[in-house]
């Protein structure tokens, strides 16, 4: 089951959604109540579900959504303005209000989304990575989320595969996660 991050500048917001997953059998990751948060969050994990209540405080929708959908799907749910405002094709929207079963059908067919996107690797490809990351916790001295996190956002930009950028890696090229 996908990861589930709930983003929103009220607590109010974040717990009531996070009580309505519950009572659907989701299990809620984290709540994080700020742009730089939410980061942070999504920058740890490998993948998700992120569902923003609202503005953030300290980010825009679009801004996140550019950084980390590669392997998150996005829920923004919000008034009509904050809606209009966001303007990427990679967020799902609901208007606000909306009912439980709504959110529960959004979260239910971004899961499945994010499920089918999934890279399935092999074990032989999670070893290659699992041996990049300690090789660039033994050169930086990082810990491994933040390895993983070095190694993701590298792959990322440079669009290449995981396992790709490690046997690059691995191989005494680029270091530069």
């Amino acid at each position: 089951m996908a990861r589930i991050i709930i983003a929103g500048a009220a607590q109010a917001s974040r717990e009531q959604l996070s009580r309505l997953l519950a009572s659907s059998g989701y299990d809620v990751f984290r709540l994080c109540a700020s742009g730089s948060e939410l980061r942070r969050t999504l920058a740890e994990c490998e993948d998700g579900v992120v569902i923003m209540a609202g503005r953030l405080i300290d980010a825009q929708p679009d801004d996140i959504a550019f950084d980390f959908s590669e392997a998150f799907q996005f829920l923004l749910i919000g008034r009509r303005d904050t809606l209009e405002a966001c303007e990427s094709p990679r967020i799902f929207k609901l208007n606000y209000p909306c009912s439980g079963s709504a959110v529960i059908g959004a979260v239910e067919m971004l899961s499945q989304l994010h499920y089918m996107r999934l890279p399935h690797r092999s074990s032989e490809d999670k070893n290659l990575v699992e041996d990049a990351k300690r090789a660039l916790m033994q050169k930086y001295g990082i810990d491994e989320p933040e390895a993983h996190r070095r190694m993701q956002l590298y792959a990322m930009r440079h669009n290449l595969k995981m396992k790709d950028y490690a046997l690059e890696i691995l191989q005494g090229g680029s270091f530069d996660a």
